[in-house]
């Protein structure tokens, strides 16, 4: 039988310089000239069974695609992905490839994981994985619940947001994956966080401004991501258009650099000429003194012409008066 060389040349291509064992034995090639391959340093052994046809490449997506081959069973269907943080920079919701890449594969498989790959096992593989994207991966809404388990509240919050902002999912697919989740260790934040994520909320700090400085405190409900065209066009955390007052959530997203606080500090000055006033809240505002921040905004609120009064909250030692 002819060695097919057509055939290994476009599945190389499509795998990254990756060939599998399997395949190479589908197209022709001996074991014996496998072996003289990898042992002339013409390929390298990557995984068992998966060998590099371009010695020396040594990208993230090389690696990825590697760990997913050497999962893969070789059957008709897929039966393994990307899954976690490896899925989630792949959707373009992490800016950095994880150290680790992370695999997924059906509850009844078994797969010994390598150096430098977590594999993990999922009853619902068929529902979480996506059924076109390639290099496999599970869906967007399913990396992103999976992230979010890994962390903190703020951290599920704000991954969430982020992923819905740049549109690689909506608020309803999270949601409905959630609901087919049992026990997933933030739900009792994520579930009415998405409806406050889906108006606008751009960061896990700015979901918990509205839910624990203004909702719990009986604020006004401010405008979610109101522009303004006062300088080039902005868009605005919380307007509290009817007392001329914009309340900007300095979180964890988007506010990191110097140059996007010297950004924000010009677009603060331009809009006074505007008689709106703005004031910033910070993470620790929000997340550890959120009662002293509310009380803090309904005096602004107050002395702009607001008649109503703040509430407490049901946190114990709520500063703010009944």
């Amino acid at each position: 039988m002819p060695v097919d060389w057509g055939v290994l040349r476009r599945r190389a291509d499509e795998q990254c310089d990756l060939l599998t064992r399997a395949q190479c034995l589908a197209a022709g090639l001996s074991v014996a000239s496998i072996e003289w391959r990898v042992r002339s340093g013409r390929w390298t052994r990557v995984h068992p069974g998966v060998f590099l046809t371009q010695p020396g490449r040594a990208d993230w997506d090389g690696r990825a695609m590697a760990a997913l081959l050497f999962a893969l069973s070789g059957a008709r269907v897929a039966d393994a992905a990307l899954c976690g943080r490896s899925a989630a920079y792949l959707w373009g919701i992490e800016r950095t490839p994880p150290t680790v890449v992370e695999v997924v594969i059906p509850e009844r498989c078994r797969v010994v994981a390598p150096q430098g790959v977590r594999i993990r096992r999922a009853f619902r593989f068929d529902a979480v994985v996506h059924d076109l994207a390639y290099p496999w991966r599970t869906t967007a809404a399913a990396t992103v619940l999976d992230v979010a388990a890994t962390g903190s509240p703020l951290d599920a919050l704000s991954i969430v947001a982020r992923a819905v902002q740049k549109e690689v999912v909506t608020t309803a697919e999270v949601a409905q994956e959630l609901a087919a989740r049992a026990g997933h260790r933030h739900s009792r934040i994520l579930r009415p966080a998405l409806a406050d994520v889906g108006a606008g909320g751009q960061s896990g700090t700015e979901v918990l401004y509205v839910r624990d400085v203004e909702r719990a405190h009986g604020l006004p409900t401010a405008i979610r991501q109101a522009p303004s065209d006062r300088g080039a066009r902005r868009y605005h955390d919380n307007g509290y258009d009817e007392f001329g007052l914009i309340v900007e959530v300095d979180g964890r997203l988007g506010h990191e650099r110097w140059a996007d606080r010297v950004r924000d500090g010009r677009r603060d000055r331009q809009l006074l000429v505007t008689e709106r006033l703005t004031t910033r809240v910070f993470y620790a505002d929000v997340v550890l003194e959120p009662c002293r921040t509310a009380a803090e905004i309904a005096a602004i609120l107050a002395g702009r012409g607001w008649a109503g009064r703040p509430r407490r909250c049901r946190r114990t030692g709520c500063v703010v008066g009944g």
